[in-house]
């Protein structure tokens, strides 16, 4: 591992400034730095899932993403998406539909539905079949999540609708503001183009 050098990482909205080797794991970052422990440290691979987060919107197993070439990039965790008082709906669709067991592969099924809705807000059964396809769960908690997942794009489409008006402000409690998925600004360090090929083989785009 090369040595540490200062590398600022905006996550959720903020920038922090961080001493570490750029081959660092940005799963490391967020959950030993940051103290983000919505991504789990499942197989290391990004085989399972478990470590996926959102880098400009788009779903990355953040377990093989190295933190030297992210740059300016926008990562959002699990923590980022809401909270008890207004959750994003995707987790309002996993409370409702109770859509865990042991809860450890929750964090990769929850984001990687919150990157299909950014792209796709109308996703069908075949939609979400597909995207979810490269997440593991070792409870065979299937049908409830699949059924979390349906029950996510019915919210996400009332959300979308609350917000439709385009004269009217909207409400901060619907949460309109959607993952950072056309605001990609361009790579600035030299590492950035190994990361973008390993985002390109970390994209759940089955």
């Amino acid at each position: 591992m090369s040595a540490p050098k200062q590398i600022t990482l905006r996550v959720n909205g903020s920038e922090h400034p961080l001493l570490l080797s750029p081959d660092t794991p940005l799963l490391y970052a967020l959950r030993n730095d940051l103290g983000l422990n919505g991504p789990k440290y499942g197989c290391g691979l990004g085989e399972c899932g478990a470590c996926t987060v959102l880098v400009d919107g788009r779903a990355a197993r953040a377990c093989i993403l190295p933190v030297g070439g992210l740059g300016r990039r926008e990562i959002t965790t699990l923590e980022g998406l809401g909270d008890l008082a207004a959750p994003d709906p995707v987790q309002q669709a996993f409370i409702e539909c109770q859509g865990a067991q042991c809860g450890y592969c929750l964090n990769g099924m929850i984001m990687t539905v919150r990157a299909l809705l950014n792209r796709k807000p109308e996703a069908d059964e075949a939609d979400i079949r597909r995207e979810l396809r490269g997440n593991l769960c070792r409870c065979g908690t299937h049908l409830e999540i699949l059924a979390s997942a349906r029950r996510a794009v019915e919210l996400e489409g009332q959300r979308r609708a609350a917000c439709a008006p385009a004269a009217a402000p909207c409400p901060a409690a619907t949460g309109c503001a959607t993952a950072n998925a056309a605001r990609a600004p361009a790579p600035e360090t030299a590492t950035a183009a190994t990361v973008d090929t390993v985002l390109a083989s970390t994209l759940v785009r089955y």
